[in-house]
């Protein structure tokens, strides 16, 4: 074969690759929520930055029982197991690509509102893993928003959590860090699909 006739060939198949890859498109996406994220303690303290929630399905009841039942028998990983099964949407902290939110529970709130609560899965940080340091226990993200009927409001973040079952079926989500981060400034685009 002539380095031609490889170059071609090499295109070509570079061209394929891209081809073949599928994308998601918006056109799925319910719901966009934005506003800012604000450190208050540990290495995000007094750091401001964007703050994205796509909303692509909510997580749906028997889910919700399934992620309790996982809790229940094994704990954190057995969540973390369940977890990573799942895919609602996207989070995102920052401008970057963000990651994906494994579960989106929304319930009503007070005056015609909505309270959504997010737990994805974070990335653990290679010294976390090489140090075995305390934060590596913490390997939940958790989010609490509340909008009102407007689709304007606030929320907490909690970027490294643990989560424990308490009295059979209340979740306790504890923080690594001293304090949540806090959301402000939330606008909601789009609608809630009910479960």
């Amino acid at each position: 074969m002539s380095k031609r006739t490889i170059l071609i060939f090499l295109v070509v198949l570079c061209c394929s690759a891209f081809v073949a890859v599928p994308t998601r498109s918006s056109d799925d996406e319910r719901l966009r929520v934005t506003g800012t994220f604000v450190g208050i303690g540990g290495r995000y303290s007094g750091r401001t930055t964007p703050f994205t929630l796509i909303v692509r399905s909510l997580t749906a009841p028997n889910q919700v029982r399934e992620l309790n039942e996982a809790l229940a028998q094994g704990g954190q990983d057995g969540l973390l197991k369940s977890l990573s099964k799942m895919e609602a949407g996207r989070i995102q902290i920052g401008t970057g690509i963000g990651l994906p939110a494994n579960a989106i529970i929304a319930d009503p709130w007070t005056d015609g509102g909505t309270k959504l609560t997010v737990f994805y899965e974070r990335n653990l940080r290679f010294f976390e893993l090489r140090y075995g340091t305390r934060s590596e226990d913490y390997r939940v993200g958790y989010a609490e928003i509340f909008l009102d009927r407007n689709g304007r409001g606030e929320g907490t973040l909690i970027p490294a959590a643990r989560v424990r079952l308490k009295d059979g079926n209340t979740w306790e989500v504890e923080d690594f860090g001293v304090f949540p981060a806090r959301l402000l400034g939330l606008r909601a685009s789009g609608q809630i699909v009910p479960r």
